[in-house]
């Protein structure tokens, strides 16, 4: 391939992040992962960076780290603190772990994990991540093992049928979302039946849930029946992604919307579809709408309705002629910190339509 792929490092940070680290220390230069550090903070993780400059490119940047290190320690007091290596800090050789030891944390909990940008797949820095923090006792080993077991399913999806089985694919401009919320709206007052499944991933289910709540409001007012199908199993993978279905299903609760069948954690996307599947033929329904990952999902119809949140992975579903796809591609920075459901604009145009009708 030779279009752009997430970056490890990056990678190895989001899954700190899930974890529940409170500081992270990029041990680069100032710029390294600029884009993802900010986002970071807006969910309450404090990135800093050791910021490596020439003289240490040459002469090593271990005491740069250890300054860095103790600084954080000053200014923050964290629980806890994970080192994260980069490109530069490998191609130098500086000793994360050596570092980590000379600085003067008291009872903070710091560790290493050795990484670069150069590592092939995005989730082996993931995988590197959970590794040094079940060593550090910050994961139980066993979560470990079932994450790891997971991302590899989830590489091996991308590659099968992602983006990462593609040498290159422009970013596509969404469709407008009014064609697909027409049909959605005419299966139900048609009394039709329409399944709404959602393989999310992460935080992005605070975007994609705003579906089941508006397809439930608008079954509601014009009839039809539905199933909702869901990757939100509160008592699965890291505490972070736990308490996004929590604070998800609490709400869902509030606005008296049912999700008729969990399947699966958020960190499961990759493994679940075949048994949404057996679900969702069980209900034999008329139209299915599939949100998030939507190519995880086995046998997708060219009827189907598509929402996807990457503009590459919208390129990737219309250049196989499913025509009814729609992108939704600002989601990211918009649910970055989300505590509830972020309104989505294919739902909200379905409100539109509804309230039309």
């Amino acid at each position: 391939m030779i279009h752009p792929r997430p970056n490890p490092i990056v990678a190895a940070m989001y899954t700190l992040r899930d974890m529940n680290v409170d500081v992270i220390v990029t041990h680069g230069p100032s710029g390294c992962c600029f884009m993802a550090s900010r986002p970071l903070e807006n969910a309450g993780i404090r990135v800093v960076t050791s910021a490596l400059k020439d003289n240490d490119l040459i002469f090593g940047g271990s005491e740069s780290l250890v300054a860095t290190l103790n600084e954080a320690k000053r200014k923050f007091a964290p629980r806890t603190m994970a080192v994260v290596g980069t490109c530069a800090s490998t191609i130098i050789g500086d000793d994360l772990g050596a570092a980590v030891k000379r600085a003067d944390l008291g009872d903070t909990i710091c560790f290493a994990v050795d990484c670069h940008g150069c590592m092939n797949n995005n989730t082996e820095g993931a995988i590197r991540a959970l590794k040094a923090g079940a060593k550090a006792g910050i994961v139980p080993q066993d979560e470990c093992d079932r994450q790891t077991v997971l991302l590899k399913a989830a590489t091996d999806l991308e590659k099968k049928k992602g983006m990462a089985g593609k040498t290159y694919l422009s970013p596509a401009v969404s469709p407008t979302k009014m064609h697909v919320c027409r049909v959605i709206a005419d299966a139900l007052k048609n009394g039709k039946k329409v399944a709404v499944v959602m393989l999310a991933k992460k935080e992005l289910a605070y975007r994609f849930s705003d579906m089941f709540v508006a397809v439930d409001e608008a079954r509601k007012r014009l009839g039809g029946q539905t199933l909702f199908v869901a990757n939100m199993d509160e008592g699965l993978g890291l505490p972070r992604i736990r308490r996004y279905c929590s604070n998800i299903m609490a709400e869902l609760d509030a606005d008296g919307v049912n999700i008729d069948c969990i399947v699966g954690g958020l960190d499961e996307y990759a493994v679940v579809g075949e048994r949404m599947k057996e679900k969702v033929d069980e209900f034999e329904p008329d139209l299915k709408i599939i949100l998030g990952i939507c190519h995880a999902y086995p046998d997708m119809g060219k009827d189907d309705i598509l929402i996807t949140d990457q503009p590459r992975e919208l390129a990737n579903y219309l250049d196989q002629n499913f025509t009814c796809a729609v992108g939704e591609v600002s989601s990211h920075n918009m649910v970055m910190g989300a505590t509830g459901i972020v309104h989505l604009e294919t739902a909200d145009t379905l409100r539109e339509i509804v309230r039309e009708m």
